[in-house]
């Protein structure tokens, strides 16, 4: 069973080292896949000084420059498919989602064809974000619901597990969204091909170091893109 994480980083030189000797260090052999977006502040240089030490288990693709959540993604996909891994793993640098909960996430893959670390599906477990900040990301995933009757309690969210046959089957180069709405996208391109969704109860802590990436046009995307989707026919990849 071949693992990969997929981390996409833009400006993230504050956490990139802690984030790579904690996934490396993990039982369950996880590599490891840096996408960095040509971060100014030297990311992809220490991600290129760590891989002397795991150079078998960490990969680094630079891009030319801030190109987007979701293509980031899409290029890992692509890079897990190519190498053959059978589970593949997103989730951010930041540490808001906790690298420990990969274990829990890769257990329910024996069940299910994708697993979402799900902030929301007990209760609501977000530690440190603003009150505005919460609801706004609670209520997306209540709109979500709304809108596509999707059966996931975090569409928005980033933490997740996917077999490779799920994305085998999904035209990835067909995903329009690239902000937040992309990790929408890509549960409801599953479920609507008949893939099972499962979730695993996380605590998110808002990150300690860095600055966040949310913006307003992101958000729209989300917004308008979810809309659209019970319009779209998802077709497979051919």
């Amino acid at each position: 069973m071949k693992r990969l994480v997929i981390i996409p980083t833009y400006n993230e030189r504050e956490n990139i080292v802690r984030m790579i000797h904690t996934v490396m260090a993990l039982e369950g052999d996880y590599d490891l896949l840096i996408v960095d977006d040509g971060s100014p502040d030297g990311t992809a240089e220490l991600v290129r000084e760590e891989q002397r030490s795991f150079a078998e288990r960490l990969h680094l693709v630079e891009r030319s420059g801030k190109l987007g959540l979701g293509t980031a993604y899409i290029a890992g996909f692509k890079f897990a498919l190519e190498r053959d891994y059978d589970r593949i793993f997103e989730m951010d640098c930041d540490f808001s989602h906790n690298p420990n909960d990969l274990a829990r996430l890769d257990k329910m893959l024996d069940d299910k064809d994708v697993v979402v670390g799900s902030r929301y599906s007990k209760g609501v477990n977000v530690v440190n974000w603003p009150m505005g900040r919460l609801l706004m990301s609670y209520f997306a995933s209540k709109y979500v619901h709304i809108v596509t009757r999707m059966p996931v309690c975090d569409a928005t969210a980033g933490f997740v597990g996917y077999r490779r046959e799920v994305l085998e089957r999904i035209d990835l180069d067909a995903i329009a969204m690239n902000g937040y709405g992309f990790q929408i996208e890509m549960k409801y391109s599953a479920w609507q091909l008949g893939f099972s969704i499962g979730e695993v109860s996380i605590i998110f802590i808002d990150r300690e170091e860095g600055t966040s990436k949310m913006s307003s046009g992101i958000f729209g995307e989300a917004f308008f893109g979810v809309l659209k989707l019970p319009f779209r026919k998802i077709k497979p990849k051919a």
